[in-house]
């Protein structure tokens, strides 16, 4: 479409450009005239609504390839969601359609013109292609896509710092961090105005080589008039026409600095890795299933975190996971999960492999409760039927010991609780977690990851009440550190160095 746009766009100008001769030479105002003025209007217009809604669609998503990649630099990510994302705008709708006119309009206007004066039309064909060699040559010294990195590796820098930022107080980092913060800082303010100083300076030299362009077909016309070996007519013609050749390629060449940054955003959210889905088909009957781990290993970057796995866990057994951090608890719990894809061996589900059932069919028949469950912005009742419309959220909250807490709150079970759970206590998240749990009353498989970490012996009684009531009948697999843990199990199976190491009975 934008190509479309830019061949009405050289046929306004071009029609523009007869109408205003015609007028000047006393030919008076030409219906031609009139349209294509008109024309260019509009089409002005259309390129603005089109590129807009382009780059629209093109935003939207790359938000979503990003929110939806396996990347682990959450800070990063972060900032090319927010700022890099809103940076790919100029060359979307800056850039990008400067170029399709850039093409288009000198083409049609040196087609004129070679059936108008060649002598003209040899000087527009020398001198065009100067005016991308020079921006060329300025844009080899630019530093707008060190910019962007360094804003990026800020961003993530920054995010990760405010993140642990509890634990740097304790060992005494945090001034050394925030004076790193302050140099990263500094460094893109730098790269900013150097970015800033080459774009006008590419501003000033796209200007200088079309103006002297421009001239070295005006002054031989000029001369020409006052030898009587051109007409008026003709020589407006030839005069209107030469500037709108350049025109195009000067606006993209001066676009171009302000749309890099955009475009160095675009080519890394590109290439950030995206999460692969599962699009299996297969179904299976609800309930508590039967969990076999056949030879599983899952590696990170090289680095093992499980090696040859195996592990059988019948219908209605729990069983809890022990071992020292590190040793691949956590990536067994997101491999039963779906998250975590095996590097090799496989993961059967009532005998059938993992990845061949629908993802959201599997995750509708499982009850999580991580370490630190996630708070969204809301009221503490859609926060514990968080994806379970029809949830009792009473009896669960009665099962999870939050009844009480519920009724402390302002405004009972509608107190907005926000992103960080900031009206709650780390144990009263905790139970949130449990109560979401209670609330999948249909799930046959209870992932707990350590549900009573960090929790003081009184939150850890009631969390584990309440955790004692969702495994009767269901399958479950327990992350546990603490000894209260382990009297939930069955069979303890012990992890180390991503391989079980022993299995007793609890």
């Amino acid at each position: 479409m934008l190509s479309l746009l830019g061949v009405f766009t050289a046929s306004a100008v071009l029609l523009q450009a007869e109408g205003l001769a015609t007028l000047l030479t006393g030919g008076g105002v030409s219906v031609f005239l009139i349209a294509a003025i008109a024309s260019r209007v509009l089409l002005s217009w259309g390129h603005g609504v089109l590129s807009g809604r382009f780059a629209a669609t093109v935003r939207a998503g790359l938000r979503r390839r990003l929110l939806e990649s396996s990347s682990d630099r959450a800070g990063v990510v972060a900032t090319q969601v927010t700022r890099g994302v809103d940076a790919t705008d100029s060359y979307l709708t800056g850039y990008l359609p400067s170029l399709v006119v850039s093409v288009v309009v000198p083409v049609a206007v040196i087609a004129r013109l070679f059936t108008t004066d060649l002598t003209s039309a040899l000087v527009v064909v020398a001198t065009l292609p100067l005016i991308p060699v020079f921006a060329i040559l300025v844009g080899r010294h630019t530093r707008a896509s060190v910019q962007w990195r360094l804003l990026t590796k800020l961003g993530g820098h920054f995010l990760d710092v405010v993140r642990g930022l509890g634990t740097l107080k304790v060992f005494g980092r945090a001034r050394a961090q925030a004076r790193t913060v302050r140099s990263l800082a500094d460094a893109h303010a730098d790269a900013t105005v150097k970015t800033l100083r080459v774009a006008f300076l590419s501003a000033l030299v796209l200007e200088l080589v079309a103006t002297l362009s421009v001239a070295l077909v005006a002054v031989p016309i000029g001369f020409r008039l006052l030898a009587g070996g051109m007409d008026a007519r003709t020589a407006l013609v030839v005069l209107l026409l030469t500037p709108e050749a350049y025109l195009p390629l000067r606006a993209a060449g001066a676009k171009f600095h302000a749309a890099e940054e955009g475009l160095t955003a675009l080519r890394e959210a590109l290439a950030v890795p995206v999460a692969t889905s599962r699009s299996g088909t297969s179904v299976r009957r609800r309930g508590a299933p039967s969990l076999v781990l056949e030879r599983v290993s899952v590696s990170y970057d090289g680095a093992p975190a499980l090696s040859e796995v195996d592990l059988f866990v019948p219908a209605g057994s729990s069983v809890a996971l022990v071992g020292p951090s590190g040793s691949g608890k956590s990536t067994l719990l997101s491999v039963l999960l779906g998250f975590v894809t095996p590097t090799s061996g496989r993961v059967l589900v009532d005998g059938v492999d993992l990845r061949s059932l629908s993802a959201s069919g599997w995750l509708a028949d499982v009850a999580w409760v991580p370490q630190r469950p996630t708070l969204f912005r809301g009221s503490l009742a859609s926060n514990i039927a968080l994806g379970v419309p029809s949830a009792d959220i009473p009896s669960a909250a009665r099962a999870a010991a939050l009844d009480s807490v519920a009724a402390g709150l302002p405004l009972g079970f509608d107190t907005q609780v926000g992103e960080l759970g900031s009206a709650l206590s780390a144990g009263q998240r905790q139970r949130v977690g449990v109560a979401r749990a209670l609330a999948r009353s249909s799930a046959g498989l209870v992932l707990l990851d350590e549900p009573t970490a960090r929790l003081d012996s009184h939150t850890e009684a009631a969390v584990l009440t309440a955790t004692r009531r969702l495994l009767p009948g269901r399958t479950a697999v327990l992350v546990a550190h603490r000894p209260a843990m382990l009297s939930l199990a069955e069979r303890v199976v012990e992890l180390r160095g991503g391989r079980v190491r022993s299995e007793v009975a609890a």
